[in-house]
């Protein structure tokens, strides 16, 4: 029997409590459930449990590194995109001189 209200991965919700969480994996065969909370806890849920959480549909939070301990000075380079451009040219250039 489906687990409702119809979890997805990768959607977030909001329990009850106001924690939000992520769910990022769904085993149907064991009909169960993990999440990721935002400060990267992990757990499993199964049907029942799950359907008496009614969690709420959220969207997902702007600052996306919660779970990761990140500080916005480690991630600031990896907005710009300038490392990544770096690399795509270093690798045309070895292409070019193995063709």
């Amino acid at each position: 029997m489906p687990i409702e209200p119809a979890p997805k991965i990768g959607e977030w919700y909001q329990n009850s409590s106001g924690e939000s969480f992520e769910i990022v994996a769904q085993d149907e065969e064991d009909e169960t459930l993990e999440l990721q909370y935002y400060d990267g806890t992990l757990e499993e849920l199964d049907r029942e449990t799950w359907e008496t959480m009614r969690p709420q549909p959220i969207e997902p939070p702007e600052d996306w590194n919660g779970s990761m301990d990140l500080a916005r000075e480690d991630y600031q380079d990896f907005e710009t995109g300038s490392e990544t451009d770096d690399w795509l040219s270093e690798l045309d250039r070895l292409d070019r001189t193995q063709s």
